[in-house]
């Protein structure tokens, strides 16, 4: 599978177009979502997909499918931690790391660089389309312990198949402006949605992007859509 990019949302509450990796979202559909005004494009990679913005210089969500031997694969593969722009993207639309540099936050992964199988997966995992501003305390603590590690053990011991896991990022207040991110949007929140379509269940973590934030349990997939706006999974039946 190739690390071709797709067109974009044509700005209608319609499925986005992943027609070259329709393997990461349940039976082959991406989430709806009205996205016209952010300059939407569809990006697949060899691990994840992503839907980028050419206004928030972010991504809107990054979908991936998680097995019991994708991540067997990934627990000998090495951190790379070789960040880079999308030279894929126009100019104006993408985040350069120089957008990053002593704003004091993290660039934080949402398609974490801990799920990718093999070495290019690994590089990919790097693009700056797969990455938003993230709180240090927030991304290396709550984050990586309560949601990602959480979300690995579950596929490790609990799931039986394939499961699809879904991550982004919300502006709760259209751009939250930062003196120090002059073009790339700072998240008000961060989720990340898990369906196991073996069990017919979804549920999704949400936290503040705030240092000292904590998870207060786990969203249902109803609430999450009613937050973001995002209908993330138009086929399954919950």
């Amino acid at each position: 599978m190739g690390f071709t990019p797709t067109a974009g949302a044509n700005g209608t509450k319609t499925a986005t177009d992943f027609s070259h990796c329709p393997q990461f979202f349940f039976q082959g559909r991406a989430p709806a979502m009205d996205a016209g005004a952010l300059k939407p494009r569809a990006l697949c990679f060899d691990a994840f997909a992503v839907y980028h913005s050419g206004v928030t210089h972010t991504p809107l969500f990054v979908a991936e499918k998680l097995n019991r031997a994708h991540l067997s694969d990934a627990q000998d593969e090495v951190r790379t931690n070789r960040f880079f722009a999308d030279a894929r993207l126009p100019a104006a639309e993408r985040a350069e790391l120089e957008d990053y540099k002593s704003s004091g936050y993290d660039r934080g992964h949402m398609a974490p660089a801990g799920d990718m199988p093999n070495a290019q997966a690994m590089a990919q995992s790097f693009s700056l389309t797969n990455i938003v501003p993230q709180a240090p305390e927030n991304n290396r603590g709550v984050w990586a312990k309560s949601v990602e590690s959480v979300v690995r053990k579950y596929v490790m011991n609990k799931a039986k198949g394939d499961v699809y896991v879904l991550t982004g990022p919300v502006f709760a207040d259209g751009r939250t402006a930062d003196p120090k991110l002059q073009r790339v949007w700072v998240p008000s929140h961060l989720y990340k949605l898990v369906y196991d379509p073996s069990t017919g269940k979804a549920w999704a973590y949400w936290t503040e992007n705030q240092g000292k934030a904590r998870l207060h349990g786990v969203l249902s997939y109803q609430e999450l859509v009613q937050r973001t706006g995002i209908e993330f999974l138009p086929t399954a039946k919950l």
